[in-house]
């Protein structure tokens, strides 16, 4: 599955029948309900991992797909908000302060694959 929300579950419980079940879901809808789901086992180091395990699935995503990539950087500077009422970490939530966590890494990512195209440019001239 090429989807972020199929790249991101599957670490909070490497290693697992759970794991290899969401890795391997039909809809990146399945695979967010799968990794939601309490019933199954969670990292013990999730709550510290789970920044960087976003972080690399994203950097994963843009890095190998040029058309969205591209979308990615013709943001410009513009705030990128994950806007969903129904997560207050990785979105702005429901009263719209939330934390905005994807949000915020879609912003870094898009500093970092700028800085990479601008040093690919000089290096070919």
């Amino acid at each position: 599955m090429d989807d972020l929300r199929a790249l991101f579950p599957g670490p909070e419980v490497p290693g697992t029948r759970h794991a290899e079940l969401i890795r391997r879901t039909a809809t990146p809808s399945r695979a967010a309900e799968l990794g939601r789901d309490r019933s199954r086992p969670l990292r013990r180091d999730w709550e510290r991992a789970k920044d960087d395990v976003m972080r690399r699935a994203v950097t994963a995503k843009f890095t190998a797909h040029a058309d969205i990539r591209a979308i990615l950087v013709d943001t410009g500077d513009e705030e990128i908000v994950e806007d969903t009422s129904t997560d207050h970490y990785w979105g702005r939530g429901r009263s719209g302060t939330g934390r905005n966590m994807l949000g915020r890494i879609l912003m870094r990512t898009r500093t970092q694959l700028r800085a990479d195209l601008t040093q690919g440019r000089r290096q070919r001239r």
